[in-house]
């Protein structure tokens, strides 16, 4: 349904894992409809608790006044060992846990996140090199097996 397209060029993901949502009837109409922005949001451990900010759901028009709010904070569904151990890996150095995807499975709506480090600039660019240098073999090798 939404997916946060920017991660790999912005993150080394380390590790992926998935987790439930807490959501409103209305934010789960409008993520339906397509209707979610993931690019600012970020995962953060609270009290024991992983919640999701900055994830922005547009309004479901039809809802009128039982309307959720487009940038509330929303609770991620984790076992309590698999929150422990997150909370010991955000406390290394410069790592940060980010939303890759969200949709539904089975008619749940699930979050795929990831435990991630920000890449360098340099390491953007090496990145860039790296897809180009593979999107030019596999165009010659395309063009070699047509003969």
């Amino acid at each position: 349904m939404a997916q946060n397209r920017a991660a790999s060029y912005n993150y080394h993901i380390l590790e992926k894992l998935e987790a439930g949502m807490v959501l409103l009837g209305t934010e789960v109409k409008s993520l339906r409809d397509g209707k979610a922005n993931l690019r600012e949001a970020y995962g953060l451990i609270r009290r024991g608790e992983v919640w999701l900010v900055n994830f922005h759901i547009g309004e479901y028009l039809p809802g009128g006044p039982y309307n959720h709010g487009p940038l509330r904070s929303r609770k991620l569904l984790l076992r309590k060992e698999q929150i422990g151990k997150l909370e010991r890996k955000l406390d290394d150095k410069g790592l940060t846990l980010i939303p890759l995807r969200i949709y539904f499975r089975e008619g749940i709506a699930k979050c795929e996140l990831a435990l991630a480090q920000g890449k360098k600039k340099w390491d953007r660019r090496q990145t860039e090199k790296d897809k180009e240098a593979k999107r030019e073999v596999g165009d010659a090798m395309r063009k070699f097996s047509r003969r």
